[in-house]
């Protein structure tokens, strides 16, 4: 049979990460049109391609094109003070109180205007682009006022026109409580609820809504609310849960369908058996538990047998994980959290991409998935996850390009 295609990589290795394994072909090619895969698979097996571009990858290999689904990218300012003071002994809970954290990220960001905004969270972009990258979530939450917030998404969808890059956009609202409604929590998750949700929905900025569940930002009653509000204006939940304590958010998550638990460093349980039933994603940030010298894992073999799909991702935010690098990433989640190289692959791909709702679009080299890839002159997958601070990306393609 032959088939045409406008692209087609040859002599190359394969990680498709189709099914539930990695799906390793060692003698394999790909094809795509209209930045659709066609083909990916064993050459053996492949039709005869009529291409109007070949690629010859001289036995590199190729895997999807890395997600990041958990980042905090645009913001304004930076805290490398609140770092100091945490290198002589401060928590971050006593800086956040004294009014540092969210509530100082916040005050930068208002006063960034939404051109400055993209600015600088550009560098940051093309350094996660640069290591093979395709896809990217944004959160809000550094704005915490209606206008500041729909001007950080909208920072955000501009990105993708900067950039050949797919960017999913969260609106955290509720994300800390920001001084003025400092007595008054409740009339805060009302404004969150009232008028940032639909607003963002009606606008079309924002993908899914997040929640910080925490002692230090906000109980299971109001993030209950904020789900409730997402679910009327038709969008998809997800949580940061059990991060410092377990407050049972990540249950609360599960029992809403949210897609992802992020964090989880406290994870009982009755946590992982709920995610488990509901096939919310339990997304992990050993950024953060890094950067915050945290000494409580989370329940990895817990997650593991209960069959929880886990995924990576940087945190990138200026307070607790100023990372921008998802391939350190993945050595940390198998360095710290004991994660496999097979999951830590499957994490930055088909779990990232099932943790943002769009595993039917990416994640796998399956055909009729965006060809999003990343082409690595590596001679074992372990490469990606074994090196620190060594970038092997030989090509970034996106949507065949």
């Amino acid at each position: 049979m032959r088939m045409h295609c406008e692209k087609l990589w040859t002599d190359a290795r394969l990680l498709t990460l189709a099914g539930d394994g990695l799906g390793i072909v060692e003698k394999g090619v790909l094809a795509a049109t209209g930045g659709r895969i066609l083909y990916a698979g064993p050459a053996s097996e492949a039709p005869t391609f009529d291409a109007d571009h070949v690629v010859r990858c001289d036995g590199r290999w190729i895997t999807p094109g890395l997600i990041d689904c958990h980042t905090h990218l645009v913001h304004a300012g930076d805290r490398a003070h609140e770092f100091e003071l945490r290198l002589s002994g401060a928590s971050y809970e006593e800086i956040a109180r004294a009014g540092g954290g969210i509530v100082s990220s916040m005050k930068a960001t208002r006063e960034a205007d939404e051109a400055t905004l993209v600015t600088t969270a550009l560098p940051r972009l093309d350094a996660l682009m640069a290591e093979g990258v395709t896809t990217i979530e944004i959160k809000s939450g550094y704005g915490l006022t209606l206008d500041d917030e729909l001007k950080m998404l909208r920072a955000a969808r501009r990105l993708a026109r900067e950039r050949h890059i797919r960017v999913s956009t969260t609106l955290l609202g509720a994300h800390a409580l920001p001084p003025e409604y400092a007595s008054d929590s409740d009339g805060y998750i009302d404004l969150v609820c009232d008028q940032m949700i639909p607003r963002a929905a009606e606008q079309g900025l924002a993908d899914a809504v997040d929640v910080f569940c925490e002692g230090i930002g906000f109980n299971l009653a109001q993030a209950a609310r904020i789900f409730e509000a997402a679910k009327v204006a038709g969008l998809p939940v997800k949580m940061h849960a059990e991060q410092l304590s377990n407050l049972n958010g990540a249950q609360l998550a599960a029992d809403a369908g949210a897609l992802s638990a992020d964090h989880l460093e406290h994870l009982d349980d009755a946590g992982v058996a709920a995610m488990a039933r509901a096939g919310t994603v339990a997304t992990l940030l050993p950024g953060a538990y890094y950067f915050m010298r945290d000494n409580h894992l989370p329940p990895i073999d817990a997650l593991r047998a209960a069959g929880v799909p886990m995924a990576l991702a940087t945190d990138c935010n200026p307070g607790t994980s100023p990372l921008t690098s998802l391939l350190l990433t993945m050595n940390m989640g198998a360095t710290l959290f004991r994660l496999t190289v097979a999951e830590c692959l499957a994490a930055v791909t088909r779990n990232a991409a099932r943790a943002l709702g769009l595993e039917a679009e990416l994640g796998s080299l399956d055909p009729g998935k965006s060809c999003d890839l990343a082409i690595w002159d590596i001679e074992r997958p372990a490469e990606l996850v074994y090196r620190m601070g060594f970038n092997p990306l030989h090509a970034r393609i996106w949507k065949g390009l």
